[in-house]
């Protein structure tokens, strides 16, 4: 028998400043069920989760708990109905220990006095419920990683008998190891009956984790379904209005694949060993492999950052010693990281400012006549902003990797390295992204594309080389598949690769008997 509607929101409407942004959107949660809630950037699906959270008031349309209709007026109203949100951006202090973060504000007191000791053994019961290692009550909350952060908020949602938590894109900053541990807390809150509203970009987590998936555009509901009952392809048609075929441009018109530009020979340092690859004028490069294969660390490597302490790099056949990023940036590279919040942009400064970070730190006698081309590159970047002057942290997170690229366009550099350049913005985004990519290419620059996600290694690259260890371990055409991919990044059947295609240790082509 179907479960009665933990949370029911029906007929929400919402405008600012007079433009409705929410038309009649519904929605019904259930206990011990994940409802996924996808949507391009500017959905609504922000402004809907406010709503739910309390920190926004309804203009229309209802919300209920338990069939009672609920009106929050402040989060903390929504906190004692039972509903509970995770956003992004943590509310947690980190000079405070996690069981001082989980009841802040609602410390258990003894005599007048908070009572320390209760208060750890909450904590713990809390942790040992989710089944959670390696947190304690005692720790400070600065020292622990995104994802034990993660934990502490949901930990301190269920402090309040949380019936409802709604998750906000919450592995965006997760590795793949950290991403299975909130798998396994989801699969646990689950099994206690909370039900859960999950946001996310990522398609496939989605598809993970997600009973029901409702899917938004334009402030509109488009469509809600049992998970089972769709795809991915289906998915993105809802979401952006065109098949999946359309995700990854094909080359543009003009683009050649020229000279090598950059070549690493035995390449190595402490995370490192044997680096050897070419890389070409116009050419799209991919490099898969699993999280801690080294991916990142080869980019860093080749730009300077964590530079090689043995082997050759070359670039147009000319030996050179890379040994710190600013020797890169004037050598032509361009590192595009894979934290552009942390590494790539500094959020309290105009998207103007951004854009010149290169110029200024490297080429500063530059900066003046740069100045005058940034709103060019901007504009050719389809960068959307209130100006120039806008401070970068209001943009969406696509816009904000426009403005990324642009501080490196800003360069001319002849090879850019792209670290997860897709990470945490929407399919839309996503697409224009790739078309940038292509035309960098069209123009000569060489790229190398790191993506933790398969089809868009496949979908977008010329080649595509693989990691392991440190090191890399084959190379596979465009036209292969996930699994091959797979194959050689975990060492299991696939090793090598001939003109053939993949071919494993006995030298059979895969899938052959």
């Amino acid at each position: 028998m179907t479960q009665a509607a933990v949370l029911s929101a029906t007929g929400i409407r919402k405008q600012f400043f007079g433009v409705e942004v929410l038309h009649d959107i519904s929605l019904e949660v259930r206990a011990g069920t994940v409802h996924g809630l996808v949507g391009e950037n500017g959905a609504g699906k922000s402004t809907l989760m406010k709503i739910i959270a309390g920190v926004h008031r309804r203009d229309g349309g209802e919300v209920r708990i338990d069939g009672q209709v609920v009106d929050f007026s402040h989060p903390v109203d929504a906190g004692k109905a039972g509903v509970a949100t995770v956003f992004q951006e943590f509310n947690l202090l980190p000079d405070r220990t996690v069981a001082q973060n989980v009841f802040l504000g609602r410390e258990p007191r003894r005599r007048g006095l908070v009572d320390v000791a209760t208060m750890r053994a909450k904590t713990q019961t809390l942790l040992d419920d989710l089944d959670v290692e390696g947190i304690t009550p005692d720790a400070k909350v600065g020292w622990l990683t995104v994802a034990e952060q993660q934990i502490v908020e949901i930990i301190k949602a269920l402090s309040v008998d949380a019936r409802v938590i709604s998750m906000d894109e919450p592995t965006a900053a997760l590795s793949d190891n950290e991403v299975a541990v909130l798998y396994r807390v989801i699969e646990t809150l689950k099994s206690k009956g909370v039900a859960i509203i999950y946001v996310s970009h990522r398609l496939q987590e989605v598809f993970d984790l997600c009973d029901t998936i409702t899917v938004m555009k334009d402030g509109a509901l488009v469509t809600s379904q049992p998970a089972s009952q769709m795809d991915q392809a289906g998915l993105v048609r809802a979401m952006v209005g065109r098949p999946i075929s359309t995700f990854f441009p094909e080359a543009e018109t003009g683009t050649e694949i020229g000279d090598t530009v950059l070549s690493v020979t035995g390449g190595g340092n402490e995370q490192l060993d044997g680096i050897t690859l070419d890389l070409r004028a116009g050419e799209i490069l991919g490099l898969a492999g699993l999280q801690g294969s080294g991916r990142s660390e080869l980019l860093s490597a080749i730009f300077g950052a964590e530079p090689f302490t043995r082997g050759q790099v070359r670039l147009d056949g000319e030996a050179v010693r890379i040994a710190t990023a600013r020797q890169g940036v004037r050598r032509g590279l361009a590192l595009v990281t894979e934290d552009r919040k942390g590494t790539g942009l500094v959020l309290s400064q105009s998207i103007l400012d951004n854009a010149l970070l290169a110029i200024r730190a490297v080429f500063p006698s530059r900066t003046s006549g740069m100045r005058a081309k940034i709103p060019g590159i901007l504009e050719s970047l389809e960068v959307i902003s209130r100006g120039a002057d806008q401070e970068v942290r209001a943009l969406s997170g696509g816009n904000q990797q426009k403005v990324v690229l642009a501080k490196w366009l800003a360069t001319s550099p002849r090879v850019v390295l792209l670290d997860e350049p897709t990470r945490g913005i929407d399919v839309g985004a996503k697409v224009a992204v790739y078309r940038l990519i292509r035309s960098l290419a069209r123009r000569g620059v060489a790229i190398l594309l790191v993506s933790s996600e398969l089809p868009e290694v496949l979908g977008m690259s010329d080649r595509v080389l693989v990691m392991a260890d440190g090191r890399i371990a084959g190379e596979l055409p465009p036209s292969s598949t996930e699994e091959e991919v797979l194959a050689l990044a975990t060492g299991t059947e696939a090793q090598v690769v001939s003109d053939d295609g993949l071919v494993d240790d006995d030298g059979r082509k895969v899938g052959e008997r």
